[in-house]
């Protein structure tokens, strides 16, 4: 990949890092050499880019890893630069191992038009169909076997056909091959079909119409004839075919309107600009007529990001070079609104396009029944294996008498004699393999497969989770984790948006200390002081008027289109839009206090001031917010050419750059504001002298044309801009908390869950919800592990240590080693919580410690087990996948949940076992992320709670019934070998052997596991510590798994000898006539069928007309099919052995009444520790004693007690 020099490239010493793998390779590997435009590889496999006296003028160098020595280099040329008209060198790209060409730059001609003789471009780009289909009619077939026989279990059994066809075996190959055939073909079909229908939509996306300018006429194409640097039309309420870089549009202004809602879930509008050089070209003939080239980033799946340059050429003047940002590229999927048409130029196509990169490489997440039904499968192979060990043993044991090697009636052939004895063994073992390989469930994968994806429409079809505001219910985006919901340990959730409503509402504001509040068009005599202030009277009232201008100025709100206003605002409810909530509130805010926005109009803010005036700054620049910064600014002129910066942001990023004596006047306010739970921000300005906006515009222009870095280059001038500014005030934003945020926080905790808040806000704020929320409750005891509480020492390390050592002992001496549950110790010993802000965090994680020192990860990860909460505030989107991380790494690997509703909140949603994503207002992009979305944070409790705990139990159930069916079915065979000389004599019929798993005995366990409720929802729901009882993989345990076994080992014992003993009499029919050995075989495997199904109906506490109807119509139809199968000759049969066999059996009454009694000697177990259970039940049930109902606490006056 495309790597790029780590320092100034410089004479001496260099290191270069490759931006693909991140390895550093040093001066000497990458030593220079003469020639121009030449590259070698050196020893390390590197591309070496050779140049000579020029190299003064390279601005970059870069090297690319192209495997080992040897290894061909794609010759594609990628970049090309270019000094005063002479080429210096091309660079080829070549790949690391495993990754694509997308890294580094890519060169489009705007409209495919030369823009220069002597340059040359590479035009070989993807077209623009999107394939989301994984296979093809040639491909299919190959394709998807290779696949399924990846699973163990069908590769198994495929290996087991194979020996059936190879060798002389007992059985024939149809037993095992009906059966891999079925399951092969059933999930084939399901594949299929599902990629039939990616088919279909892919089509009708590449075949829908578009409008193309060639040769300044408008063309009529498919979608997918699309190339990149075609120039694109696009009408009102259109999606966009391709990623766009817009160079013009139906406004004068050239700017459009689009909604991205299929990409981010955002509805709201949102503004995108051309260029202005290119503004003007509104028609095809005039955009046929612009010669220029776009150099932009190759193609990347972040939605947000873009960084590229438009070079534009005309005949009298050089090229002029303009930068492109994410605010010029228009995403495919996206939809253009309130905008007559644009023109665009196509950049990304095809399977390049954002959206297309979207939707590839999503890391598949495993649950723990997968992994615990692999162990049982390892398991019963040794069982297996085992069985087949000590028949072939025991085989030769009995041949070792000549007589039972060779009787009279059976003399071997001289083949025979004549075959190596361990060929025979190792032939004999394997046709034990086969006799015995049933025990392993191969259908389990298709009906454990059919019970998630099946059982995943309950939770999208729960009326519980539909919410009226939004009109949707919710959705689930990976079937495979249905039953971790019942297994969760960890509860990690993000604050604004999922535990608040990211309502805002605008509160108060503070002025030098003064607070603001109220509704008025005046802000003359509303003033009080607040904290400790200099003086009494308000604040000066040309700080009043410069407060209200920051905040109609400093935000990135826009005027929905035509609804624009020139004046007389009072009683006009302008439509703002913006993708951030606060701004919009402030906005508001201001015009509470006589400051309107009217938006933006030819580059010129416009706000209405107290007086009816409309005011106009030019926009110069806007120094947009991220999480790293936590500000943002914008620079604006004011009409009278003065230049003034206003900056708005948290307390932590503004306090720092502004004079500090002010600090103290504002600071009391935020502090209270943050301790009522409100959002607080701190607003600032300072006036830029005309020489120093020179050379800031300059460099502002220089980093938004670089390529490279460009957003680190970014964020260092806006760091040296937003200095030395002057405090005016703060704001307070209220943010709701959601409904019933606090009942589902304490069922969670009632149920066992810890339940960590991360968030990005300040510590006051985020301790305020908590508590609103009953994450903390008035008893619980805080532990602080904050910059606040260590920056009490000079040595932050040694007080950190210090304070990590003391919250030990405090809580290793409230939890003993030996408490046997920690669960259950909650409620019974002091309450403890932690709070710990984003610094300390790096602080424990990257501490450089002595080897002598305590590890301070070590010791923090043993004080958060042993608390009931955790708040982690001031927390960066990388900070919060890391905590999850270092959770889930934890021994005992506990399972962890994340919800969330934002975009910073995708890191941890993807990281964490189950990611759940609410359907907030800061766009899809955590729903379209997550593994299920659900519309509100209280819907959690029944997700978890109920349908969770009903999953789990219901597949703990189908894995363990289907290991214990499999095992009652095999263990007569064997049984049966030491009454046959273990001469592998089959004991059922190979029609039993065939349909045992696909007819007899599969429909009622899959109407089991999606119907099943051993307890109803409402008392799931009412009291969560019912969860306690199935987390930890309970059901799937040594424990549970051994009573499974040993029962079927008991029943499959009682099968076989109850119907041996019960052919002690010589005749079982009235005329003499003496059973056979087929006769037996179905007596057995009658009782087998009947007991195994009526096992399920014993355990099935949730009747329904399907349980019955599958119950009783599995066995009618087993009976239907004996008497069938026994009474018509099957002509693909070489004889046929069952003929009335079945229908002669159950002609006698001796027979009938062993069947019944087998089966009841064989479930009298179960029934038995049914009816003491029920006893127990009724003897410990108080009459006074109800299921304990969670109090809601939004109702409970004073406070939170």
């Amino acid at each position: 990949m495309v790597a790029k020099e780590k320092r100034v490239f410089q004479e001496g010493e260099r290191d270069y890092q490759c931006q693909c793998c991140g390895e550093i390779k040093h001066s000497e590997d990458l030593e220079l050499s003469s020639g121009l435009g030449t590259y070698s590889e050196d020893k390390f496999g590197s591309l070496r880019l050779e140049k000579s006296s020029l190299e003064n003028s390279v601005e970059q160098l870069y090297y690319v890893h192209v495997g080992p020595p040897g290894v061909g280099i794609d010759s594609t040329v990628i970049y090309t630069k270019k000094w005063d008209s002479k080429l210096i060198f091309t660079l080829s790209l070549g790949q690391c191992a495993g990754e694509e060409q997308r890294v580094g730059t890519r060169t489009v001609l705007v409209g495919n038009h030369p823009v220069s003789e002597t340059e040359t471009y590479n035009t070989r780009f993807c077209d623009n169909r999107i394939v989301s289909s994984k296979y093809t009619l040639w491909n299919f077939l190959p394709k998807n076997l290779f696949e399924q026989f990846r699973r163990i279990a069908n590769f198994y059994f495929l290996i087991i056909f194979l020996v059936q066809v190879t060798v002389d075996t007992p059985t024939s190959p149809v037993t095992s091959g009906l059966p891999l055939f079925f399951v092969i073909t059933v999930t084939a079909i399901k594949q299929g079909y599902e990629d039939w229908l990616r088919h279909r939509a892919d089509n009708e996306v590449n075949k829908s119409t578009v409008y193309i300018i060639e040769n300044a006429k408008q063309v009529m194409k498919e979608s997918e004839k699309i190339k990149v640097g075609d120039v694109v039309e696009v009408r009102a309420n259109e999606t966009f075919p391709c990623d766009l870089i817009l160079l013009s549009s139906g406004t004068s202004d050239g700017t459009c309107y689009v909604t991205t809602a299929s990409l981010d879930g955002e509805s709201n509008c949102k503004t995108h600009y051309a260029v202005r050089d290119t503004i003007a070209l509104c028609t095809a003939e005039s955009i046929d007529t612009l010669r220029a080239a776009i150099e932009c980033e190759q193609p990347q799946p972040d939605l947000y990001k873009f960084v590229g340059r438009i070079n534009i050429y005309s005949n009298s003047l050089e090229a002029v070079a303009r930068s492109l940002g994410p605010e010029n590229l228009l995403l495919k999927g996206a939809t253009l609104k309130n905008t007559k048409k644009i023109y665009g130029v196509a950049v990304y196509t095809g399977m390049e396009t954002k959206m297309a990169l979207n939707y590839q490489g999503k890391s598949q997440k495993r649950s723990a029944v997968e992994k615990s039904i692999n162990a049982f499968l390892i398991v019963y192979l040794f069982i297996l294996l085992t069985k087949a060990a000590v028949c072939t043993t025991l085989k030769y044991v009995w041949q070792s008498n000549p007589y039972n090697d060779e009787p009279w009636y059976n003399q071997k052939t001289q083949k025979e004699r004549e075959t190596l004895k361990v060929l025979k063994m190792f032939t004999d073992f394997l046709s034990f393999m086969v006799l015995f390989n049933f025990i392993i469930p191969v259908s389990m994968y298709v009906t454990v497969e059919m019970q998630k994806f099946l059982g995943s429409f309950f939770i999208s079809w729960d009326k519980d989770f539909y919410d009226e505001e939004i009109n949707e219910g919710a959705l689930v985006n990976t079937s495979d984790l249905n039953e971790e919901l019942g297994q969760v340990d960890y509860v990690f959730t993000d604050k604004t948006g999922t535990l608040t409503e990211n309502s805002m509402e605008f509160i108060e504001c503070c002025i030098d200390g003064h607070k603001y509040k109220g509704v008025t068009e005046e802000v003359d005599g509303l003033s009080q002081t607040d904290g400790t202030v200099a003086y009494i009277d308000r604040a000066n009232k040309h700080r009043e008027e410069l407060f209200l201008r920051a905040l109609c100025l400093c935000h990135t709100v826009e005027i929905k289109a035509n609804d624009a206003v020139d004046g007389a605002t009072e009683s006009v409810e302008l439509p703002y839009i913006s993708s951030s909530p606060d701004e919009i509130a402030l906005v508001k805010g201001a015009k509470k206090y006589g400051f309107t926005f009217l938006g933006v109009r030819n580059g010129y803010m416009r706000v209405e001031n107290q007086r009816k005036e409309i005011e106009e700054y030019e926009l110069l620049h806007t120094l947009n917010f991220d999480s790293v910064r936590r500000r943002m600014s914008v620079i604006v002129k004011t009409a009278t050419g003065d230049i003034l910066l206003f900056c708005k942001g948290a307390d932590s990023a503004v306090f720092p750059r502004v004079q500090n004596h002010e600090i103290e006047l504002t600071k009391a306010h935020v502090e209270r504001n943050a301790m009522d739970g409100y959002r607080t921000l701190c607003v600032a300005f300072k006036e830029i002298a005309p020489d120093d906006y020179e050379r800031i515009n300059r460099q502002l222009t220089e980093a938004k044309m670089a390529l490279q870095d460009r957003e680190e280059k970014m964020e260092k001038v806006f760091d040296d801009i937003e200095t030395n500014m002057n405090l005016i005030g703060a704001t307070a934003v209220e943010d709701k908390l959601q409904d019933q945020a606090a009942e589902t926080i304490e069922a969670l905790h009632a149920a066992g869950l810890k339940v960590w808040v991360l968030t990005g806000d300040k510590m006051e704020t985020a301790k305020s919800t908590c508590y609103a929320c009953r994450l903390f409750q008035t008893s619980t005891d805080l532990l602080e592990l904050t910059m606040k509480t260590i920056e009490e020492s000079e040595r932050k390390e040694d007080r950190l240590h210090e304070l990590l050592i003391e919250y030990r002992k405090k809580l290793l001496h409230e939890f003993p080693k030996n408490t046997r549950s920690l669960k259950k110790a909650w409620t019974e010993h002091q309450e403890y919580g932690l709070i710990i802000d984003g610094s300390t965090l790096s602080l424990i994680l990257n501490s450089s410690q002595d080897s002598g020192s305590n590890n301070y990860k070590t010791i923090f990860l043993q004080i958060c087990m042993k608390c009931t909460a955790v708040l982690c505030c001031r927390m960066a989107p990388l900070q919060k996948a890391q905590i999850v991380r270092m959770v889930k790494n934890l021994k005992g690997s506990p399972i962890t949940l994340s919800i969330g509703d934002g975009a910073n909140d995708v890191s941890m949603i993807l990281e964490s076992h189950v990611g759940i994503g609410i359907k907030g207002k800061e766009g899809r992009q955590a729903a379209r992320n997550s593994d299920y979305s659900v519309p509100k944070f209280k819907h959690l409790k029944k997700l978890l709670l109920a349908h969770g705990h009903l999953y789990y139990v219901r597949i703990a159930h189908l894995v363990q019934y289907f290991f214990y069916k499999n095992l009652c079915f095999i263990l007569p065979q064997f049984l049966y070998q030491f009454f046959c000389g273990f001469s592998q004599q089959p004991l059922y019929d190979a029609a039993y052997l065939t349909m045992y798993n696909i007819c007899f005995t599969s429909l009622p366990i899959l109407a089991y596991s999606l119907l099943e409720q051993h307890i109803h929802i409402d008392t799931l729901t009412s009291d969560p510590r019912l969860y306690m009882k199935i987390t930890g993989n309970a059901m799937l345990q040594l424990g549970p798994f051994l009573y499974w076994t040993f029962l079927a080992a008991f029943e499959g014992t009682m099968f076989f000898f109850g119907t041996y003993f019960l052919f002690q009499t010589s005749s079982l029919e009235d005329n003499g006539k003496v059973y056979g050995n087929w006769t037996f075989g179905t007596i057995v495997f009658t009782v087998l069928v009947f007991t195994v199904t009526l096992k399920l109906a014993l355990d099935t506490r949730f009747w329904t007309w399907i349980n019955h109807f599958v119950i009783w119509g599995s066995l009618a139809f087993y009976v239907f099919f004996s008497f069938f199968w026994g009474g018509i000759i099957w002509p693909f049969l070489k004889q046929q052995r069952m003929y009335f066999v079945f229908a002669q059996m159950l002609s006698s009454v001796s027979t009938w009444l062993a069947i019944v009694f087998l089966i009841f000697i064989s479930l009298f177990p179960e029934i038995l520790l049914i009816v003491l259970k029920n006893v127990r039940r009724r003897s410990a049930r108080n009459p006074n004693l109800e299921l304990p109902m969670l109090l809601s606490y939004k109702h409970i006056d004073g406070g939170y007690s």
